[in-house]
């Protein structure tokens, strides 16, 4: 008899049920296979190859420059590492913009060529018919309402959204909408805790939260921020639980030492 443990894969299946169940779903970002590899075998939900990368991997102050062949380069190392968890993909600034067809076209593309499981598209309303004409065509796709990085330039800032009333009401509405037009999930960013769980409360498909409080379905963090490796930008609502980018330094700074000091390499470790 096999001893080897069966390998579930998530889908956009499994995080419906676990929504009905009352499971809460935990995410992070990937960019790397040996990222994705760790998180998988810590038993991660989804991973998202996010257009964060670009502030992350690449040192831009904003989403927008990483490309559609940045994503697929990078979404390729992820899905390598991965056995279990959901990769979802962001589509980039200006990859569905333009047009429906344009979304429709590079979400296809995506899908071809990197082995995801979905793709994640900013906006509510306005993207709506694009979020249908993908889901038609049997491409997943988590949608993301409330602040939406990609459009920082419009907002001016990073600051929390939906705290008036108008705004409140329009980050619902989009919310509804983006589920109406087939999204199985949804991001809600640096929103009030108590607009969230409102949202929650009124769909039927999950709501994945990063700085909207503990009602959500699942949250999803910066894997860098989590582990203390992304120092310059330390928002509210990341928990820290590590400090990586100390002891990395100190590690390097070890080795600097030893080989200064000649004691790297040892005998053991010389053929």
């Amino acid at each position: 008899m096999s001893t080897e443990k069966t390998i579930r894969r998530i889908t956009t299946k499994s995080l419906e049920l676990m929504k009905k169940k009352g499971k809460k779903i935990a995410a992070l970002t990937a960019y790397d296979f040996i990222t994705a590899r760790i998180l998988d075998q810590a038993g991660i939900d989804f991973l998202l190859v996010g257009d964060s990368l670009a502030n992350v991997f690449q040192g831009n102050e904003t989403t927008l420059p990483v490309t559609m062949d940045e994503m697929i380069y990078h979404t390729k190392a992820v899905t390598k590492g991965v056995n279990r968890a959901m990769v979802v993909v962001d589509m980039p600034f200006m990859s569905y913009q333009l047009s429906v067809n344009e979304g429709f076209r590079n979400a296809g593309r995506i899908m071809k060529e990197t082995s995801a499981g979905a793709v994640k598209i900013e906006g509510g309303k306005r993207v709506a018919e694009t979020i249908k004409e993908i889901t038609a065509a049997g491409i997943p796709v988590m949608a993301h309402v409330g602040l939406t990085p990609q459009s920082i330039n419009q907002f001016g800032s990073y600051r929390e959204r939906g705290k008036t009333e108008e705004e409140a009401k329009e980050i619902f509405e989009d919310a509804i909408t983006v589920e109406k037009a087939g999204a199985f999930a949804v991001v809600l960013e640096k929103i009030p805790a108590k607009l969230a769980n409102k949202i929650t409360k009124a769909l039927t498909i999950p709501t994945i939260g990063i700085g909207a409080g503990i009602y959500c379905d699942g949250q999803i963090l910066v894997t860098a921020d989590l582990l203390g490796l992304y120092v310059e930008f330390q928002p509210r609502f990341v928990r820290k639980y590590a400090n990586l980018a100390h002891e990395i330094e100190n590690s390097i700074q070890n080795y600097i030492s030893d080989v200064k000091e000649k004691s790297f390499p040892s005998k053991a470790e010389s053929y």
